[in-house]
Formats: structure tokens, C-alpha cells, sequence
């Protein structure tokens, strides 16, 4: 079995962002010459998350509102920024999205069913994070 690993960079200009990451995922794919295995794509930070799903703006603004009704942004909301930090929020907001994916790799490409792609969610953007892609298979 070969195994490849690719990692990608985002830093994202808004705090909140919906990246979708398929085109680089298939790069990725492509460059591993796997055809029949497994994709793994996993967000390498806490406050960040890769999720599957629709690639339409109203939706992506649907997620932002629900995840800001479940864990709204506030310094004095939260038992973990009286550390000093002000992110607790993006941390459950990563948590309810999910912190990675795993796609089926059938002859040298993603199986996906209609609509889905791979998205890179950020929660507390505005520094570099990164992004594992790790292929396995033959």
C-alpha cells in the first residue's frame, strides 16, 4: 500500500471563512497516483474545521448564522477566554463541523456523491493555518 501526504496553507483576511478546498484536494490526489483508497483531509488547528457539503453562498451563510446563535462571538461569554484568549467560540464552532473528512478513491478520483465538496472552515482566521491531506491506498 503507497501512502502520500500533502499539507495546505490558509490565512484567511476574515476571522469566519468557507474555503472550498476540492480543487487542491484533487491536486493532491493526482500527484499521489493512488487510484483505489482512501483521502483524509483533516484541519491541523482547534479553532478550524474541514467538513463536506454544498458549494452554494446561501448555505455558507446559513452555517454562519446557526454556528453564531449556538456559539456567539463574546469575550465575557465564555470560562476559556478568562485565559486571555477570546476564541472559545471558534473552538465549538469547530466542534460542531467537524474536524475532518474521509473520501473513497475510486479509479484516481474523489467518490463523491451530487453537490458535495470539501471545505475548509475558519473560526478564528487572520494567521496562517494549515490543512493535512493524507492519501493511502494503490
Amino acid at each position: 500500500m503507497k501512502s502520500y501526504r500533502e499539507e495546505l496553507w490558509f490565512n484567511t483576511q476574515t476571522r469566519q471563512a468557507f474555503i472550498n478546498i476540492t480543487p487542491q484536494v484533487e491536486s493532491a490526489l493526482k500527484k499521489s497516483k493512488i487510484k483505489e483508497g482512501l483521502c483524509l483531509v483533516n484541519a491541523m488547528h482547534i479553532t478550524a474545521s474541514v467538513f463536506i457539503n454544498d458549494d452554494e453562498r446561501g448555505l455558507h451563510r446559513d452555517f454562519s448564522e446557526l454556528l453564531e446563535k449556538l456559539a456567539p462571538y463574546g469575550k465575557d461569554k465564555y470560562k476559556h477566554n478568562l485565559t486571555g484568549e477570546d476564541n472559545a467560540d471558534s473552538h465549538l464552532k469547530r466542534t460542531f463541523m467537524g474536524r475532518e473528512v474521509v473520501v473513497a478513491v475510486t479509479g484516481g478520483k474523489l467518490d463523491f456523491g451530487p453537490w458535495e465538496q470539501i471545505f475548509y472552515g475558519e473560526f478564528d482566521g487572520l494567521r496562517r493555518k494549515r490543512v493535512l491531506v493524507k492519501i493511502i491506498g494503490e
